[in-house]
């Protein structure tokens, strides 16, 4: 499907702006995972993609280790295709990021593997399904419990209520993620 295609169907797609949210939780996925807090971002992924990640931090904390991803950004990012499904819609972006990927001893904070002092180019392809049945959101998020307006790239959380505000309900969610390079 074709990018002008899309817009047809969601006349609200605006490509900049989606990369820019992509390349924020691509940021804010990868932080929470060194601050072992996944989380402040599990409405950002798929329940497959979340246990991938819990499951990796589970296995350093066996190994008394901490993955770090220091000095992250994103360099470049560009949507790859976009696929239409029975029930959703899929995105596929193509991210560039940079950064130190080391591991810390728990125990006496020492880097055990990987290097600390030079940032690696790693490229991913990213997939990021919306439903087709999303309900539709203003600009401003609201809670659906209380009302609240919520700031949903912070937690995901109501600050009031503390109820969960389920994204794939209302827009994308990170539901493959691949290195490519």
């Amino acid at each position: 499907m074709t990018k002008d295609e899309y817009k047809k169907i969601d006349n609200t797609f605006n490509e900049a702006m989606f990369l820019t949210k992509i390349n924020n939780m691509f940021i804010k996925i990868f932080s929470a995972i060194t601050l072992d807090n996944l989380e402040e971002v599990k409405h950002f992924m798929s329940d497959e993609i979340y246990h991938q990640f819990a499951e990796a931090l589970e296995q350093d904390k066996q190994n008394h280790e901490r993955h770090m991803y220091d000095e992250l950004n994103v360099k470049t990012s560009r949507l790859e295709s976009i696929e239409k499904t029975e029930s959703a819609y899929e995105l596929t972006v193509i991210l560039h990021s940079r950064y130190m990927d080391y591991y810390l001893s728990l125990e006496t904070g020492e880097v055990t593997r990987g290097n600390n002092s030079y940032r690696i180019d790693v490229l991913y392809r990213l997939t990021f399904t919306k439903q087709k049945n999303v309900k539709k959101t203003n600009i401003v998020r609201q809670c659906p419990t209380c009302g609240a307006s919520l700031d949903v790239d912070d937690s995901g959380f109501c600050p009031y209520c503390h109820s969960t505000y389920d994204q794939i309900k209302h827009d994308y969610v990170l539901t493959k993620i691949k290195v490519c390079s």
